[in-house]
């Protein structure tokens, strides 16, 4: 899934791209990934982009008013969510708007989901593999209309006191760090590369309880989440679109490297599997050399 420095990545490569461009046409080409009805989302074709922002691992569009070219503020907003298994393709010439806007609607209308075709003949197609389809698409008056970006937590990159405001997200429940990271509700944007990256950054076992953080541990994982994520957006910045997913696999430490050798410590990189995800940790760095016993065993070493 896109976390919050390849979704910044693909903020800043469409703004740079949209903005002062003209929505021509646009195609739904699987009906369930948009999820609001009313404006129409033909209500976008002649509108100027205004502004790209982002929201967790959301993406918003500004749209003005139609055929406005001086227009600076949205009056409609265009949101995305890329899912588990979404993206975005950058074409800088698109085929033509008929022959798409022809084909049926539907859930196996393949992995395009959203296609916008702009005035200079470049646009943008949302796709989603495999079969579980929750790629979003809203369009709204506000951003806040969208309920998963009006209860989003803060964001750490846009936030001068990152450690008071982890803190005080971190422990409003005793849960696992991992857990809590992951939680949109308290931190935007993070998911489950980046939080085992911060952990394994940390020197924290991705199940240490959040109510049991010492004020030093809360240090560490403040200055590894700032470290990480200023650092993956850094990589991510400047990237083509297509570029951005296997920049993110190149920078991990653990993550998505179960058995290679940890670059810290050089211990072996060590997994924890669920039934729709993974973790990756480092033993001798997160865990006092002990390894984690598999969730599905209701087990845990300490």
């Amino acid at each position: 899934m896109p976390e919050l420095p390849e979704v910044e990545g693909l903020a800043i490569f469409l703004r740079e791209r949209t903005v002062g461009r003209f929505v021509v046409a646009v195609h739904v080409a699987a009906i369930g990934a948009l999820k609001t009805v009313r404006p129409p989302l033909e209500e976008i074709t002649g509108r100027c982009v205004t502004g790209v922002e982002r929201h967790g691992k959301w993406v918003s569009l500004g749209l003005g008013p139609r055929g406005d070219l001086t227009a600076t503020e949205p009056e409609e907003i265009l949101s995305f969510h890329l899912a588990k298994a979404g993206w975005l393709r950058w074409r800088e010439e698109m085929p033509p708007s008929t022959a798409a806007r022809s084909r049926p609607q539907g859930r196996s209308a393949g992995p395009l989901a959203l296609r916008v075709w702009l005035d200079d003949g470049s646009g943008l197609d949302l796709t989603e593999a495999g079969t579980r389809k929750r790629l979003a698409v809203h369009l709204t008056l506000d951003a806040e209309e969208v309920e998963p970006i009006a209860t989003l937590g803060f964001d750490p990159l846009a936030v001068p006191d990152l450690r008071d405001r982890l803190a005080e997200a971190l422990t409003t429940r005793n849960q696992q760090v991992k857990g809590a990271l992951r939680d949109q509700r308290l931190v935007a944007g993070i998911g489950n590369a980046y939080s085992d990256e911060i952990l394994h950054a940390a020197r924290l076992s991705p199940f240490a309880l959040t109510g049991s953080l010492t004020p030093e541990e809360l240090d560490r994982l403040a200055e590894a989440t700032g470290e990480v994520l200023r650092a993956a957006v850094a990589t991510s910045t400047g990237r083509p679109a297509a570029e951005l997913k296997d920049a993110k696999r190149r920078g991990m430490a653990v993550h998505g490297r179960t058995g290679q050798t940890c670059p810290v410590c050089g211990d072996v990189v060590r997994e924890v599997s669920f039934s729709d995800r993974s973790l990756q940790y480092c033993a001798t760095c997160q865990t006092g050399g002990k390894p984690l016993a598999d969730r599905r065993m209701s087990k845990l070493l300490r």
